[in-house]
């Protein structure tokens, strides 16, 4: 029996397809993560701020910070002057 490399992953590729809603959500998350990241290098900011800046919902945006914030690219600092919303900076990991 010959053994083909690759033939397994290449019948999977064929077989299982991503579906497109789901490519276009990933898509849309890297576009959000990376226009968040831009925002945070500037300054910290609250999540009202990040929403005005990115011209976006505020529950979409901390729905998108939330989740750089559980993967660890950014941090919470101090809460504003109100003590009503977190300042949210990118993560210094060195």
């Amino acid at each position: 029996m010959e053994i083909i490399k690759g033939k397994t992953i290449k019948y999977i590729k064929e077989k299982r397809t991503v579906p497109q809603s789901v490519k276009e959500n990933l898509k849309y998350f890297n576009q959000m993560k990376k226009a968040l990241l831009n925002a945070l290098r500037e300054s910290p900011k609250t999540v009202p701020q990040l929403a005005e800046v990115l011209q976006k919902p505020t529950d979409e945006v901390l729905f998108y910070l939330m989740s750089l914030l559980k993967y660890g690219f950014v941090e919470a600092g101090e809460p504003d002057d109100n003590e009503e919303y977190f300042y949210y900076k990118i993560k210094d990991n060195g």
